[in-house]
């Protein structure tokens, strides 16, 4: 066995200690159902997700085209006509014994009025990050949950893949000594007219989408919360397509224990998503970081050489979040990613744009 496959072997041994026992513990055909709340790309592939679980299954529809994407996906994954809802009719869900949680997939500025009003209805509320386009709209949707009684999870993908797990055991250990700093960015292109490029849909920039990567990373890996900050904005690109919000953020932070990160995202960059974290004895690396799949871990930690590969292949990560939110919900436990976690992101979002002179809000 040579290096690359023992560091391997030695994670899915860990992924094998970490992954949910959910599946194998509920009872066939107990599968927590949700409810995709509008059908975009990220919504298709929660229910690809969902189709691989044993824990959770698409069981309605809420869609503004519920003829065209609401029958396509009703064939798709076995759901009856009269379980696909418009937004009007968002509210009926309430008599929907099949619906124990909703999945908000919709556009930022969408997540606060969808999640208080699933609350209201007495749903479970598993919700994508950003959690909201501020830390009002947070602080709403945490008390609304709360109100009800409800569960709220805001879906923190990769704080459920293995090898993220792994990064967090040998951190934890003081496999690679006491952190010292972190570099990180999260960077893709966005097509002239895309909804993430309206300030009115997507609350801001391409740190609400992708830089909340890094920054969330960092918060998770040191469990503390950043508090000093400074940050630039630009864009390059005058076509028109960064009309509403900037083509490229760059911020640096400060943790209280004195660890420090710079970070960076862009909506007009092509380059893989990083993440290195240095200690004062060895260092880790991820590239890709944050992909879905194909992961990349490497560095040197406990005088080793780690080099580690994901094995997880496609919606893997969002069938891992699914099944984690089944667990909860069935046995009453508080998510590992709430709605506190989403509210700290904002918190830290609204920080760096204020610290850029452009405040979000």
């Amino acid at each position: 066995m040579n290096r690359r496959q023992f560091t391997t072997a030695s994670a899915l041994a860990l992924a094998a200690t970490r992954l949910p026992s959910f599946a194998q513990s509920q009872p066939p055909g107990k599968r927590v159902g949700f409810a995709a709340v509008g059908l975009g790309s990220i919504s298709d592939i929660f229910m690809q997700a969902c189709a691989n679980s044993q824990s959770a299954k698409i069981t309605a529809l809420v869609t503004g085209h519920p003829s065209e994407k609401g029958s396509k996906y009703a064939a798709m994954y076995g759901i009856p006509k009269t379980s696909i809802y418009t937004y009007k009719q968002y509210e009926r869900l309430a008599d929907n014994k099949e619906v124990d949680a909703v999945y908000i997939g919709l556009p930022n500025s969408m997540h606060c009025e969808y999640t208080v009003r699933a609350a209201r209805i007495g749903k479970h509320v598993l919700c994508e990050k950003p959690m909201a386009i501020s830390s009002t709209e947070c602080r709403t949707m945490i008390q609304e949950c709360h109100t009800a009684n409800v569960k709220l999870m805001i879906a923190y993908r990769v704080h459920y893949d293995p090898t993220w797990k792994q990064a967090m055991q040998i951190i934890d250990s003081g496999g690679i000594g006491e952190l010292q700093s972190f570099q990180g960015g999260f960077f893709n292109q966005q097509r002239p007219g895309a909804w993430r490029l309206s300030r009115k849909l997507g609350g801001g920039g391409s740190v609400l989408d992708l830089g909340i990567y890094p920054l969330n990373a960092i918060r998770h890996l040191t469990r503390e919360e950043p508090n000093n900050f400074t940050a630039v904005v630009s864009t390059r690109d005058f076509s028109g397509r960064f009309a509403e919000v900037e083509q490229s953020v760059e911020w640096t932070m400060k943790l209280p224990s004195g660890i420090i990160a710079s970070c960076g995202c862009s909506y007009g960059q092509t380059a893989p998503g990083f993440l290195t974290i240095n200690g004062d004895k060895g260092s880790l690396q991820f590239q890709p970081a944050f992909n879905y799949d194909g992961l990349h871990l490497f560095g040197r930690a406990n005088d080793q050489e780690i080099d580690v590969l994901s094995t997880g292949k496609g919606a893997f990560q969002f069938t891992l979040e699914a099944d984690h939110f089944a667990d909860c919900i069935r046995h009453n436990k508080q998510p590992e990613s709430p709605g506190e976690e989403g509210l700290k992101d904002m918190l830290a979002i609204e920080a760096i744009y204020g610290a850029a002179g452009t405040p979000i809000a």
